[in-house]
């Protein structure tokens, strides 16, 4: 990740090698996103499910966490990952004797502190980088499956055992540990167990001296995720939310042009059903032809012009794709981004390549 800063009358490049941020952060990270985190996680935990073994993960929430970072253990961090001296002076000075003011309109207020004057400013440009290189080490002597984007943190691992719970709490405890040392703290009231696979005899973890409570779904990123790793849900809702948006479109929308509605949709609509939907897919035809399918087919009977006509033809006339097309492009386009892009290194283990000379210049092959 790189971010330019003017000093002494010169950009400088501070530089923060993706191998210097772990595997397992997908904020802030280019090539890595909300959608390579849930891929990545989700494939090591649906691995073990498909095995027969029981999964258990465990949903974390920080307290709080952009506002309690020490500048002091920022600054030792970074000192700790080896950064040129220079640039750590530089944040050093950038984080000291900062003031800030509101404009509105022309109109300036006084120049006040931020709140928490010891605390690191991390609603900035800079910001998530440094957010980043202060919570890298979390992970740092888990046994379990640690996954983050951002602050939004997961661990799980395998239950086949009491052997796996104990180990599954100790990362709890090193977890907690970390915090504390880190001037932080967990939300531990809306931290969650979800508990996976058949025979999961449901063990009980805390969080320092609070016993965690299981969920039967939890909301992870945006995309609710049960105990059977079924998606319907997470469909049924999206049909839901794009219906009423829909819905709103066409009693707020005097217009029926081809122009209109077709730009509305997309930009509204049609964003429900894209959201992580390589990781979220429907998984019976049903969920997608009478659920999210039916939401479209709706939306192209609002447009003028069109009565008589079938639902295939009526796509072709607005420019669309049915919902079943759309997603294997954005499946071919995620797979391109895993092996191409990086994606957190999660292409080495989720597709098996092979190189050949004869790719059309792509230089990999999926075997």
């Amino acid at each position: 990740m790189h971010t330019h800063m003017y000093i002494n009358g010169r950009y400088h490049k501070i530089t923060i090698l993706y191998a210097v941020i772990g595997p397992s952060q997908h904020g802030f990270m280019r090539g890595r996103s909300c959608l390579t985190k849930l891929i990545s996680f989700y494939d090591k935990i649906t691995h073990l499910v498909n095995q027969g073994k029981p999964a258990d993960m465990i949903f974390l929430d920080f307290s709080k966490v952009f506002d309690t970072v020490s500048r002091r253990i920022l600054l030792d961090k970074m000192s700790s990952i080896q950064l040129n001296i220079n640039i750590i002076q530089w944040v050093s000075n950038w984080l000291t004797g900062r003031a800030q003011r509101v404009v509105v309109n022309g109109a300036t207020s006084g120049w006040r502190s931020p709140v928490g004057s010891p605390r690191a400013p991390f609603y900035s440009i800079l910001g998530p980088i440094l957010f980043n290189a202060c919570i890298n080490d979390l992970d740092v002597g888990l046994e379990g499956v640690l996954s983050r984007f951002a602050d939004d943190t997961k661990l799980g691992g395998v239950f086949d055992s009491v052997d796996d719970g104990k180990a599954l709490q100790r990362d709890l405890d090193r977890l907690e540990s970390w915090a504390i040392t880190n001037h932080m703290k967990f939300n531990k009231s809306k931290c969650r167990v979800l508990h996976l696979g058949r025979g999961n005899p449901g063990y009980t973890y805390r969080l320092g001296d609070e016993m965690l409570e299981s969920s039967p779904a939890e909301r992870d990123l945006g995309v609710v995720v049960d105990s059977k790793l079924n998606m319907s849900q997470q469909c049924a809702l999206a049909a839901t939310r794009a219906n009423c948006i829909l819905g709103c479109i066409e009693h707020g929308i005097a217009s029926r042009s081809r122009e209109v509605i077709v730009l509305l949709f997309s930009a509204l609509v049609r964003h429900q059903f894209k959201y992580c939907v390589q990781f979220c897919a429907p998984p019976y035809k049903k969920d997608l032809t009478l659920t999210l399918e039916s939401v479209q087919r709706k939306a192209t009977k609002v447009v003028k012009g069109l009565e008589g006509k079938t639902y295939e033809e009526q796509l072709k006339s607005l420019g669309l794709f049915s919902l079943e097309k759309s997603r294997l492009r954005g499946e071919l386009i995620a797979v391109y981004s895993f092996l191409m892009r990086g994606s957190g290194g999660a292409g080495t283990y989720l597709f098996s390549l092979i190189t050949r000379d004869r790719t059309h210049g792509n230089g990999v092959k999926l075997r």
